[in-house]
């Protein structure tokens, strides 16, 4: 098998390293040689946020290149469209339809681009989801990244029931419920 690799990018404050943790959890757990590699950034100030996530018979790093991730899960659009370029042709990018400004656009310095999903649809194999929206309806906003990660589930080669055993293994564990709910939320959209 060819090195699959998984992009996962955000905000600070967004569950990426968790998210992160729990592909880690299931392509290891599946057999395969997993490297992954978080950069922070300005992670708790609201900055950037960008986890790679490398998986196959042997990888050698955990670092994803320009052109060459299979999937790029996006929970912020403006960071989807910051990050697209690291996307293969045919890869698939996950978009959670959710607008957080950066300070530049804040303080009034830069303008919020319009059109993203418009845009990065006319490159790329684009899938979105409000996830903020579904997570809102159970109850807890925090639940939006498993609910984008669910979506992101269904164009990778793990089965449904692996993917809830392993979230179960890695969220705490007064969140499994809310977790597996909103996986299964993200998984059925489309």
């Amino acid at each position: 098998m060819t090195a699959k690799s998984i992009m996962i990018v955000g905000v600070g404050g967004q569950g990426t390293l968790l998210t992160s943790r729990i592909l880690g959890g299931i392509t290891s757990e599946a057999g395969y040689d997993v490297k992954l590699s978080e950069v922070h950034g300005m992670a708790q100030r609201g900055g950037s946020v960008v986890t790679f996530v490398r998986y196959g018979e042997k990888v050698a790093e955990p670092i994803v290149e320009e052109g060459q991730a299979d999937v790029l899960i996006a929970f912020e659009k403006l960071e989807a469209l910051r990050y697209a370029h690291f996307l293969k042709k045919d890869g698939v990018l996950i978009i959670n339809d959710w607008r957080i400004e950066p300070i530049t656009v804040v303080t009034g310095a830069a303008q919020y681009p319009e059109g993203i999903i418009e845009k990065l649809s006319k490159e790329h194999k684009v899938y979105t989801i409000n996830a903020m929206e579904e997570a809102l309806k159970l109850g807890n906003a925090k639940a939006f990244n498993v609910i984008v990660l669910g979506m992101a589930a269904k164009h990778m080669e793990f089965t449904k029931e692996d993917w809830l055993r392993i979230i179960e293994k890695t969220v705490p564990p007064k969140t499994v419920e809310i977790n597996r709910q909103a996986f299964l939320t993200g998984y059925g959209s489309e």
